[in-house]
């Protein structure tokens, strides 16, 4: 089903993001890699190259708080690719600390990049989607979008507010074709939480990244619209 369909896929160059690229790319979608880090986005694209199933990446380098970026990577890929088709919010930052500790700066990039940053690589792709009257939009959000913890502040005010950026574009865009739809995961197993030997709890990027392609597979008459993630085995005690 995904032979062939262009996929934005944000935040590509590691962890969740690179996980969903390299499986939908082994699918036979066509991926455009959107993330900061240009070098490590051209080996990627170079690595996604599938002629048997179609698969094939494009390399996209930009910063998701620039709106700008994306307009113009979403031009570049669909100029090499054709219009896009489905959209996969990855990029995500956190900082976590007391409140009363995080600076005015920490507060606006938690914000910049998982909220604002959504929106905009949304506005980017809903031109296509709107006038082609199809399309699904999938945003990875986290347990935290539901749930607050302790030193959270910055982090759970950007997933609680992508969560309900999420669920009011769902109403906007549903009667126009387009689907939302948001991933929430627990703890991954990635270098955004702190490394150690006994991570192997942790929910791993391939099954976030099969769940996404779940969801851009179940192109049927419902939208699973929030989909909560927790791994099998519980946390060990410290």
């Amino acid at each position: 089903m995904l032979a062939g369909k262009v996929v934005l896929v944000t935040g590509a160059s590691r962890g969740i993001g690179e996980a969903v690229a390299r499986t939908l790319a082994w699918r036979g979608a066509r991926v455009g890699l959107f993330a900061r880090s240009r070098g490590a986005l051209e080996d990627l694209a170079r690595e996604l190259d599938y002629p048997e199933s179609g698969g094939a990446a494009l390399a996209l380098p930009g910063d998701v708080t620039r709106p700008d970026d994306l307009a113009v990577a979403v031009e570049r890929l669909e100029e090499a690719f054709g219009p896009v088709w489905a959209l996969v919010n990855s990029a995500g930052v956190g900082v976590f600390g007391p409140v009363w500790e995080l600076s005015d700066e920490d507060w606006e990039r938690v914000r910049a990049v998982n909220l604002d940053g959504a929106f905009y690589a949304m506005r980017a792709v809903l031109p296509t989607m709107l006038r082609e009257e199809r399309g699904t939009i999938v945003h990875i959000g986290s347990l935290a979008s539901r749930y607050a913890f302790a030193g959270g502040a910055a982090y759970n005010a950007s997933k609680f507010g992508l969560l309900g950026l999420a669920e009011a574009s769902l109403h906007d865009l549903r009667p126009r074709g387009v689907r939302v739809s948001t991933i929430l995961p627990g703890s991954v197993n990635t270098t955004f939480s702190s490394a150690k030997a006994d991570a192997a709890w942790k929910i791993q990027p391939t099954d976030v990244a099969d769940t996404v392609l779940y969801v851009l597979e179940s192109d049927t008459g419902v939208i699973p619209s929030v989909i909560e993630l927790r791994p099998r085995r519980s946390k060990p005690a410290d």
